[in-house]
């Protein structure tokens, strides 16, 4: 009984503490390469926009990590989702940051983001350990090009925001070489074009609340 409970434990404590805590990053927030400069209105508007985008994108990571882990058979690849989770705290909290220092909200739709993106690391994750970790790859190197995207669109003067996008995308990769690393199986182009469509509706909306 306790080896069913503690996984749906350390799930349901992971979305409580996603959704409605303080994340706290273990990293610093990184630090821009020029002193921040000054934004006009629909600049700052924009930047909070962006960040609030990719701060969905770590609240989705949350929930698929913690799905995965759930349901993963290798205890060395749960404890690997884990750990990825935990790393991906430090976003969650530094695109936070950037949300209050920008004067912008989260989105209000995240307990709808991270209840779908749960459901979809629960199916991942019951596909077997080398096509989780596939899905994990591919979502990373989705995410990857997003954020390259966002370097093209936020504010120039917004050096914070730029120096928090340039380290995620290290990170993002980091985790997709990891994956890959792990056994991971390469997903059929259907899946990838699905997830691609799904990642363009999460940032088309989000964009706007």
């Amino acid at each position: 009984m306790t080896a069913l409970l503690d996984p749906a434990l350390t799930a349901a404590d992971a979305a409580l503490r996603t959704l409605f805590a303080r994340s706290h990053a273990t990293r610093a927030l990184p630090p821009a390469i020029q002193p921040q400069g000054e934004l006009s209105e629909s600049e700052r508007r924009e930047a909070g926009a962006l960040m609030r985008v990719n701060h969905v994108g770590e609240v989705c990571a949350q929930a698929l990590y913690t799905a995965q882990a759930a349901v993963a058979s290798d205890p060395a690849l749960r404890a690997h989702f884990l750990e990825a989770a935990h790393e991906e705290t430090d976003h969650l909290a530094w695109t936070r940051q950037r949300l209050d220092d920008l004067g912008a909200r989260p989105s209000i739709l995240n307990p709808l983001w991270y209840a779908g993106a749960f459901g979809l690391g629960l199916i991942a994750g019951r596909l077997g350990d080398p096509l989780s970790l596939g899905f994990v790859a591919e979502t990373e190197r989705q995410v990857e090009a997003h954020l390259e995207s966002h370097l093209g669109r936020l504010p120039p003067t917004d050096h914070a925001s730029r120096a928090v996008v340039e380290q995620m995308k290290i990170d993002e990769a980091r985790h997709a070489t990891q994956a890959v690393d792990a056994g991971a199986a390469e997903l059929p182009a259907p899946a990838k074009a699905l997830m691609r469509l799904a990642s363009r509706v999460m940032t088309t909306v989000a964009h706007r609340i």
